[in-house]
């Protein structure tokens, strides 16, 4: 009860893709009313997918590793920026990482994308602002990096990945959900920048 007391739209957004992408799994009807198929939504088509689809996921380690880091993160950042400015950073970003993968694939009638990675990838940025220096592990890795060191690291991959495409991981998504959370914190959160700066200079002071 603490966690929904204290911290209720991270445990809204939790429990509900948990629950969603398991019917998801077992309801092939409401898994094609929720993906996200961008020569749909070019075309105004089933706009509202731009937020469903990051309430399913493809198969339970895809749910599981996006849920466990959702977990590691969310409810630690909305007690520190407040429920409201949570949930305008989450569905802002949920549709900001989408739309360049509608741009990219408006035209190919085959795309699908879903799953939370791109608001994951927010929370897990905007996070970063606050607490450069905690610990974040990367398999195989067996230890932890700054996650000042992470930030850059995973978007130089990301940005890679994208333009390899020799995998069915939505690349882009995770690079622009990452982007977007960093530039709507500082947008909600003004006094970040001098915050992480200072923490930075204390640091290597």
């Amino acid at each position: 009860m603490d966690y929904i007391n204290n911290t209720p739209v991270a445990s809204f957004i939790f429990i509900f893709t948990i629950v969603t992408s398991i019917y998801a799994f077992n309801d092939k009807s409401l898994f094609g009313k929720f993906v996200l198929s961008p020569y749909n939504v070019s075309r105004r088509h089933k706009v509202y997918t731009l937020i469903t689809s990051g309430f399913i996921h493809a198969d339970w380690m895809h749910l599981i590793f996006n849920m466990l880091t959702f977990f590691s993160f969310g409810f630690a950042l909305e007690s520190m920026i407040g429920s409201l400015n949570f949930a305008i950073l989450y569905f802002v970003s949920l549709v900001a990482s989408d739309l360049p993968t509608v741009f990219r694939h408006k035209n190919d009638l085959w795309y699908n994308s879903l799953g939370a990675s791109g608001a994951v990838s927010a929370v897990i940025f905007s996070f970063i602002l606050f607490q450069p220096f905690s610990k974040m592990y990367i398999m195989p890795i067996p230890f932890g990096i700054w996650a000042l060191a992470f930030g850059p690291l995973y978007l130089i991959y990301c940005a890679y990945a994208s333009k390899q495409s020799r995998d069915n991981i939505n690349h882009d998504a995770h690079l622009y959900g990452a982007l977007s959370g960093m530039i709507l914190t500082v947008l909600l959160m003004p006094g970040v920048i001098p915050f992480f700066i200072k923490q930075v200079m204390s640091k290597i002071g």
